[in-house]
């Protein structure tokens, strides 16, 4: 199909939701379209697409996608708020000598200030800072897949280099194993929500019983991190 053949709305639409699903270009988004509704693709016919005639189509080529992702793509199939229109949450400055004993947190996010990003996927990185205490937003990184050259993965986890932990609403095993082999913890959270919320929940863990990879991670000396021991929450 030529490219002149879409507006330039539902060719902006198919970039956008493109750029939502796992390892998908425009094009393979293209090919699972024709199935789904036919082409060429027009705002119409868009208007009557299902996450599930998605998740279907072209022989069940999203069939191993999360629900969340693609509700998200058929959301700007469908002419919805693309992160254009929502704007990044403000930072919180951090001074290199405030918050010692503290760890450093990404959340892959595609709205506000939530967790409901997967890895692949996710337009940005929320990075907080974060000790028993106190927890701020210090960062906002937004990913630029035009940079990322063959491997977005790597790319996405060298951004978050310098995180000791990882939560993300959906992550592969490749995807995965980049981060681990940065010293960066992943943690799945399907549920979504507030990441302030789980960073709240993340200082209660550093106060009372953090994992030893977690005080060291918090410049603990070895002699003080016997006290603490490990926990489901975050293995």
């Amino acid at each position: 199909m030529s490219d002149s053949v879409l507006s330039d709305d539902i060719a902006l639409r198919i970039a956008l939701a493109a750029r939502t699903l796992p390892d998908t270009d425009p094009a393979r988004l293209i090919r699972v379209l024709k199935d789904a509704v036919g082409l060429p693709p027009t705002a119409e016919k868009l208007a009557t697409l299902r996450v599930k005639e998605l998740k279907q189509a072209a022989d069940g080529e999203f069939a191993d996608l999360e629900q969340s992702v693609l509700k998200a793509a058929v959301t700007i199939l469908q002419g919805g708020a693309g992160i254009a229109s929502d704007p990044a949450p403000a930072v919180e400055p951090l001074a290199a000598h405030e918050m010692p004993n503290s760890i450093r947190v990404a959340c892959a996010s595609d709205s506000g200030e939530n967790l409901d990003g997967h890895f692949g996927a996710a337009r940005r990185f929320l990075i907080y800072q974060v000790s028993a205490t106190e927890h701020r937003l210090i960062a906002v990184r937004t990913v630029d897949d035009s940079q990322a050259g063959d491997d977005k993965n790597a790319y996405r986890a060298e951004l978050i280099a310098d995180c000791q932990v990882l939560y993300v609403a959906s992550i592969g095993g490749p995807a995965a194993a980049k981060v681990i082999k940065r010293d960066i913890h992943p943690i799945k959270d399907d549920q979504g929500g507030s990441a302030r919320e789980r960073m709240r929940a993340l200082q209660q863990i550093l106060a009372n019983k953090a994992p030893p990879w977690l005080a060291k991670a918090m410049g603990f000396a070895p002699e003080a991190r016997v006290r603490f021991e490990p926990i489901e929450a975050v293995a």
